[in-house]
C-alpha cells in the first residue's frame, strides 16, 4: 500500500438520514482530499444519504437486507465484495454494521476493521433488544475483531467500556461541522421566518430531530407551555422525521398544552440550514442516547444559541455558551429559554457569535477529519509492521 493513497470501504447500516449517515457524509469529501478513496456499502437500502453520496461519484453499493432480520446471505455478498475490492481499512458505522463489517473483513481474509460507536447509552426502555443484544456481542468480540474502535462522544466511550468494550482500542473522535455551510445569513432568516408567518419579535425556539422516544419531543411541548404561560410571545419551530400534521401522538401532545397556534411543524427537510437562521434559540430535549448531537453543532455554527438536556456530550459542546439542564425536566427547559429571552436580542446574538466561535475551534469538520485520516493510516501501519 503506498501510504499517501488509501482505499476505504465504508459498511453502515442504512443511508437515511441520520447521525452517522450525516457524519459519513460530511467525511467523504474530505478523506479525498487527504488522499483516501472510499466506496461505500448500506447493509440495506441505499437511502436519501446514499443518493447524495453517489451523486457526488462516490460509489454505493445496498446489501438489500431487512431492517432487524439477519440475513448470512448479505454477509457472503459482503466478503464477496470485500475480496474483489480489497481495501487497506473498513470503516464500520453502528452496532449491526460493526458485527458483520467484523466477521466479514476476518472471512475476507483477514482486513482490518475500524468501528464506530454513535450511541451514548444503551438504555432498554428506548433501545430495540435486538439492538442491545448486538452491542452486548460485539461487546464480547471487541478484543478480536476491530483494530480500533471510534467513539462520538467521551460518553459513549466510557458507557461501551463498562459494557465491556476494549478500552485500550477507543479512540474519541467528535463529530465535525462545515461551518462555511453553517453560517449566519440574514437573508435565509427573513426568507424562512416570512414562509413560517414569523413576526420581528416573535422569539422563534427549534428542536430538529426524527420523532422519536429519545428526542423528548412530550418534554419540549410541555416546557412550550409552560413558557407561554408566563406571557412571552415566542414561537416553537419543529423539524424532523415524523414532526408533521400527520402524527396524531404529535397532535395529542400539542392539544393537551393548547399551543398549536403557536407551532410550526415542518416535516423532514433537506433545507435545515435555514431552518436554523430562522431561530433565536435551538434545543436538544433528549432524555437518553445522544451522543455528538448533530443539529446542536450546526445550531452554534449558524450563531444559534442552545439550551440543551444533559445527556450524551451536549454540554460539552455547548460550553459556557447556552443552558444546560436535566433531562425530562420540563420546567427547568422553560426557565432556561426564559433566561434567554430575558436576556434580550443583543446579548442573545452575542452568545450565538462566541457559540459560532466555539464550533469553529473546537469541532471544524476539517479537523475532524483529519483525525479519521491519521487513525487509517495508522492502523494501516500496524497492519503492515
Amino acid at each position: 500500500m503506498n501510504d499517501k493513497r488509501l482505499r476505504l470501504l465504508h459498511v453502515i447500516t442504512g443511508l437515511n438520514v441520520g447521525g452517522a449517515e450525516v457524519t459519513l457524509h460530511k467525511l467523504l469529501g474530505g478523506l479525498s482530499m487527504n488522499g483516501i478513496e472510499s466506496t461505500v456499502v448500506s447493509l440495506t437500502d441505499v437511502g436519501r444519504i446514499g443518493k447524495k453520496i453517489q451523486s457526488e461519484g462516490i460509489p454505493v453499493i445496498a446489501l438489500g437486507m431487512r431492517r432487524g432480520v439477519p440475513n448470512p446471505i448479505a454477509v457472503v455478498r459482503l466478503v464477496a465484495y470485500i475480496r474483489s475490492i480489497k481495501p487497506d481499512v473498513i470503516q464500520s458505522w453502528m452496532y449491526h454494521a460493526d458485527l458483520l463489517a467484523g466477521i466479514a473483513g476476518r472471512l475476507a481474509g483477514g482486513y482490518p476493521v475500524i468501528w464506530n460507536i454513535r450511541h451514548s447509552n444503551l438504555d432498554p426502555t428506548g433501545n430495540k433488544r435486538l439492538t442491545i443484544l448486538t452491542a452486548r456481542l460485539c461487546a464480547k468480540l471487541s478484543a478480536y475483531l476491530p483494530k480500533r474502535i471510534i467513539c462520538c462522544s467521551e460518553a459513549s466511550r466510557s458507557e461501551h467500556v463498562k459494557l465491556g468494550y476494549k478500552e485500550d482500542a477507543m479512540r474519541v473522535i467528535e463529530n465535525g461541522f462545515d461551518t462555511r455551510q453553517f453560517a449566519a445569513n440574514a437573508g435565509a432568516r427573513a426568507q424562512i421566518r416570512d414562509e413560517l408567518g414569523l413576526h420581528d419579535d416573535d422569539v422563534a425556539v427549534g428542536i430538529i430531530g426524527r420523532f422519536d422516544q429519545q428526542k423528548g419531543y412530550p418534554d419540549f411541548l410541555e416546557a412550550a407551555g409552560i413558557l407561554l404561560r408566563s406571557n412571552v410571545q415566542a414561537k416553537f419551530v419543529m423539524a424532523g422525521r415524523g414532526v408533521d400534521d400527520d402524527n396524531p401522538e404529535l397532535r395529542r401532545y400539542i392539544e393537551r398544552h393548547s399551543i398549536a397556534e403557536h407551532v410550526r411543524l415542518l416535516g423532514e427537510r433537506d433545507d435545515v440550514y435555514r431552518v436554523l437562521c430562522g431561530l433565536d434559540i435551538a434545543t436538544s430535549a433528549s432524555v437518553y442516547g445522544e451522543g455528538f448531537s448533530n443539529t446542536i453543532g450546526e445550531a452554534m455554527a449558524c450563531e444559534v444559541p442552545c439550551v440543551v438536556t444533559d445527556v450524551g456530550d451536549s454540554s460539552i459542546i455547548v460550553g459556557d455558551t447556552g443552558k444546560v439542564v436535566a433531562p425530562q425536566s420540563p420546567a427547568m427547559l422553560a426557565d432556561a429559554w426564559k433566561q434567554l429571552i430575558d436576556e434580550g436580542k443583543e446579548r442573545r446574538q452575542a452568545r450565538g457569535r462566541k457559540a459560532r466561535e466555539r464550533i469553529a475551534s473546537n469541532f471544524a469538520i476539517d479537523s475532524v477529519t483529519q483525525r479519521y485520516a491519521q487513525t487509517y493510516r495508522e492502523v494501516c501501519r500496524l497492519v503492515r509492521d
